[in-house]
């Protein structure tokens, strides 16, 4: 398998430097690291480049779920609603099993007249499912009676509703599904750097961009990349890469917020999750490992785009709409952990400069155009149909009759992990006995590895000491620390906490009960002295207290004061070198 690591990272960006490209993809979210695939299986030379960790932006962001949109059927969004359907069953049966799962979803109905139409248009939300696939890949829906709903959901308040439609969607851990698209394209012969900056779009002597001047934030050097043409995939800082070609032309891109709250798995009795409609859009109440994740929220937003935070305001919206069903309402007290990220929702091309309507009527579905020649842009869409997505931003890069000759392999490429995944989780009684493991831990490493599992297992046979839990953070082996970082290219000790784990949310403390012993871990991998570790600590720990602000302040505007840039980790070792300390 291959390994992302900051040797395998250098590397990369001097292979870009000496040869000419036939792709730059700037973006190393699900898109990007998507599209870097999809160039890979075609035989190209493809580097992709991202200035934070991979899918630290948007990606690692969402509601964790690979989904049609009940909402865009009734919007009556056949296409979208069912290709984003095929999707799902692409990844849940062949891409990434691992990944990607079935979850059942209650669909509260309050009105005896509803049952006939919701369950007339879940019953075509099934049939999209099927047509054209070979396997279904999720059960088909049911009619529920009230008193099912309090068996299925004992939380449900009694009265909140007169029965349900149960129907199944998919759950994805969406940060390691970037992750692992980034390892696979590598595998192939992708070049692949994460914390590198696009600094300025280059051109030949004709004017067509070229290439691009990069800069490895890390080590503050730059490399100048060739390349036949850059796509970027840079969700909403998709106008910024535009403005460096200096074209005024392209896609217009509008952000939107949206905020998920964490709260205990055993707050909430329940063995299901619930979809509830909203004046605005839909709410979710979703069972995700030991805890629920109850989201989202849909506003404009125009702060700052590295550092979206959850407002009071938000997670009071949040909370309010879920306590209308719910039998014990929650409160603040109750939630442990929030995050929030940003939609690119595309605008049309309007005249007078302004920025088109609310957010939650913009469609979803993505647009990929020439900015000027040389440089692509595809904006839009969802985390569901990345693959679609990648797929026509190479075919549009390469042209019509080149796209012919070189066509996709994306369908029929499992990821890392995926190949064989079903076969190997079998042995999940075997594994547990070996190592002294519970069945919900190795289904935990099942879920997170799949198939490369044996990576990490090969790596605890070598240091049996990495087999036992994180202290304060027992959900995660000591091994999956070092696996972070050996193999998923983490660089500091906020992409183990934020996106090589969920710790930053899923406990009340960030997780910094734990950050010692993380940190102690990775700097034993990556040779860091004590000031470095500590610099990494201290970085991590602003940037919770800042959060933890900003989730107490009213607005967006205040939050984002809050908020600032406080715990930016490459700041804190730039002031350390400067002054001596590092």
């Amino acid at each position: 398998m291959t390994k992302l690591t900051e040797p395998q990272r250098r590397t990369s960006l001097t292979a870009m430097s000496a040869t000419e490209l036939d792709v730059l993809v700037v973006g190393g979210g699900v898109t990007g690291a998507g599209i870097a695939l999809d160039a890979a299986t075609r035989g190209l030379r493809v580097g992709v480049v991202d200035a934070q960790d991979w899918g630290a932006g948007t990606s690692s962001r969402s509601s964790k779920l690979v989904h049609g949109g009940l909402r865009y059927l009734q919007m009556l969004d056949f296409k979208l609603v069912s290709e984003a359907l095929s999707e799902r069953g692409l990844l849940i049966d062949r891409l990434a099993p691992h990944l990607v799962r079935a979850v059942p979803f209650l669909y509260p109905l309050n009105h005896w007249y509803e049952r006939p139409y919701v369950g007339a248009g879940i019953a075509l939300y099934d049939a999209l499912a099927t047509v054209g696939t070979r396997n279904r890949a999720v059960p088909v829906h049911r009619h529920v009676s009230r008193q099912g709903v309090l068996q299925t959901f004992p939380a449900m308040r009694a009265d909140a509703c007169r029965g349900a439609i149960r129907y199944f969607d998919g759950q994805v851990d969406d940060a390691r599904l970037v992750i692992d698209l980034v390892r696979t394209a590598v595998q192939l012969g992708a070049h692949a750097a994460s914390r590198t900056e696009l600094v300025e779009l280059t051109t030949d002597d004709t004017g067509r961009v070229g290439g691009a001047r990069l800069r490895d934030l890390e080590t503050s050097t730059e490399h100048v990349v060739r390349a036949g043409t850059v796509i970027s995939a840079t969700g909403v800082w998709t106008e910024e890469v535009q403005r460096l070609s200096g074209q005024d032309n392209g896609l217009q891109v509008l952000a939107s917020k949206g905020i998920h709250v964490v709260v205990p798995r055993e707050r909430l009795a329940g063995e299901s999750g619930v979809i509830l409609q909203t004046e605005k859009s839909v709410l979710f109440i979703i069972p995700w490992s030991r805890y629920w994740v109850i989201g989202t929220t849909d506003t404009d937003y125009r702060g700052d785009l590295t550092n979206p935070v959850a407002t009071a305001a938000d997670i009071d919206y949040v909370l309010d709409h879920a306590n209308t069903v719910l039998a014990e309402p929650l409160t603040r007290a109750d939630v442990i952990g929030t995050w929030a990220g940003l939609r690119p929702l595309l605008q049309p091309q309007v005249k007078t400069g302004s920025r088109g309507k609310g957010t939650s009527k913009v469609s979803r579905e993505h647009t990929v155009t020439q900015v000027a020649p040389g440089l692509v842009s595809i904006a839009g869409g969802k985390l569901t149909t990345y693959r679609v997505m990648a797929e026509d931003a190479v075919d549009f890069a390469l042209g019509t009759e080149r796209a012919a000759e070189l066509p996709s392999e994306t369908a029929t490429t499992p990821l890392v992990g995926a190949a064989g995944y079903h076969a190997y989780a079998r042995r999940a009684p075997e594994i547990a006995e070996r190592y002294g493991w519970s069945s919900a831990m190795v289904a935990h490493l099942l879920h997170r590895y799949g198939s490369a599992l044996p990576e990490l297992l090969t790596m605890i046979d070598e240091r049996p000491e990495l087999a036992r839990p994180v202290g304060q953070a027992e959900a995660y082996l000591r091994a999956e620390i070092v696996y972070g970082v050996t193999h998923e290219g983490a660089l500091h000790l906020e992409d183990v906490m934020i996106t090589r784990t969920r710790l930053t949310y899923e406990v009340a403390d960030h997780g910094l009960g734990a950050a010692e012993e993380i940190a102690a871990l990775m700097a034993a991998e990556l040779g860091w002295d004590d000031s470095r570790r500590e610099i990494e600590i201290a970085a991590y720990r602003r940037r919770c207290e800042a959060e933890d602000r900003a989730a107490a302040a009213p607005d967006d505007d205040t939050a984002q004061r809050a908020r600032g840039r406080d715990g930016d980790v490459l700041e804190a070792l730039d002031l350390a070198s400067a002054t001596g300390l590092a």
